[in-house]
């Protein structure tokens, strides 16, 4: 681990990287009597903290490996990463996506320089062709994570924090491989041992989560894609590593906390972060929540805005309904007028955003009544208790 310290102040990272904002969310901190501040790694110039750990692989490679070029393998914001750094040191660049990555995304990694070789249905087919091609083309591969160059790069974000507010109580970090985990827990650790570091993965890809309780490395069945930038099968080898000795717990969050926290941190600094992007908010509040946490300094790290816009009317309907803020009521097919307005005058001044039938193999027709919310799923809750006493919820 020292080497990770070693290399984290000897960085070459902000020839390329500027050190982000660590914003107090007013807002959030009002409504959880803490202190919230929100680390932007949104603002780097790719949206995104991967750059960092890219820069830091790549710029440290020698002479005769830069001539042979890199490859790397992602459908997000770590092909964003290598192809800007291999750009700005003047190596090629070799990125290979799924063919399923959006046009989007794609130009964007050729804009940045990068050859884009499109292959495989799935990020692991990607992974494997581009394994493949470092051994045919001789180049360079560039892991997302599971290098202690790439986690030392990442650990960068951690001297930033400890420069900015010493103070802190706890700092969430989300959680994929586990390289940016890994890299700022050592930090932390090494320097402000106090400080509670706290991994936040979606409860349908807890690798993290799992291998710690496990007490090894386990290989999940099948992962969430609504925070598809943290869908991760299993843990890095030498993330796991490290997280293990240096992380204090894992908090698991579902997709509605985490399409609230894009809301949240919208409200607070008008920036839309993507939902892995958002995982580390959810987390803070739902630690809070549990543990009945006042009046301390809690950090999480806003770590990509990269929204992939192709999903727009998923995400939009999601965040809509979530905060959240319009849960969908299924109900048996209201008869008469007289029932409506029972219905009605049990919402109070709940407003009805939608109010659809769809389509049911049963035999009773049930209709989906859209409801806006402002209080987040409490008031989700009580509601469908209130409801639930006249009719079938």
């Amino acid at each position: 681990m020292q080497k990770i310290i070693d290399l984290v102040h000897a960085t070459r990272v902000y020839e390329v990287a500027s050190e982000s904002p660590l914003s107090v969310a007013h807002q959030l901190s009002v409504r959880s009597k803490n202190t919230i501040y929100l680390k932007r790694e949104d603002k780097q110039v790719v949206h995104s903290f991967k750059l960092r750990g890219a820069y830091q692989k790549i710029s440290g490679l020698s002479a005769k490996q830069k001539a042979k070029g890199v490859v790397a393998s992602s459908a997000g914001n770590h092909a964003q990463g290598v192809a800007l750094s291999a750009s700005k040191l003047g190596i090629e660049s070799v990125i290979v996506m799924p063919l399923s990555t959006p046009k989007i995304k794609v130009n964007a990694v050729e804009q940045l320089g990068g050859k884009v070789v499109l292959h495989g249905d799935v990020y692991d087919d990607a992974f494997a062709y581009a394994k493949q091609l470092e051994q045919q083309q001789d180049l360079v591969f560039i892991h997302p994570y599971d290098d202690i160059e790439v986690i030392a790069g990442q650990a960068t974000i951690a001297k930033e924090l400890l420069e900015q507010n010493p103070k802190m109580d706890r700092v969430f970090i989300p959680v994929g491989g586990g390289g940016l985990i890994a890299g700022m827990a050592t930090y932390i650790k090494h320097y402000a041992p106090n400080i509670q570091v706290i991994g936040v993965e979606p409860k349908d890809s807890p690798t993290l989560y799992q291998a710690l309780k496990n007490a090894e490395r386990v290989i999940l069945p099948e992962v969430g894609r609504f925070a598809d930038g943290v869908a991760v099968k299993q843990i890095g080898e030498v993330t796991y590593r490290i997280a293990k000795e240096v992380v204090d717990e894992v908090v698991l969050v579902s997709n509605d906390e985490i399409c609230a926290a894009i809301k949240d941190i919208y409200e607070d600094v008008r920036s839309i972060a993507e939902p892995a992007g958002a995982l580390a908010t959810a987390g803070l509040k739902k630690y809070i929540k549990q543990n009945n946490i006042a009046g301390e300094n809690l950090v999480a790290i806003v770590s990509g805005a990269n929204v992939n816009f192709d999903r727009c009317a998923i995400s939009l309907s999601v965040l809509i309904w979530v905060n959240i803020m319009k849960p969908l009521l299924p109900l048996p097919l209201m008869k008469n007028q007289v029932v409506f307005l029972k219905f009605c005058q049990l919402l109070d001044n709940h407003t009805i955003t939608e109010f659809n039938y769809r389509y049911t193999p049963s035999n009773q027709a049930r209709i989906f009544v859209g409801v806006a919310l402002s209080k987040g799923l409490d008031e989700k809750q009580v509601l469908i208790d209130k409801l639930s006493q006249s009719f079938d919820v």
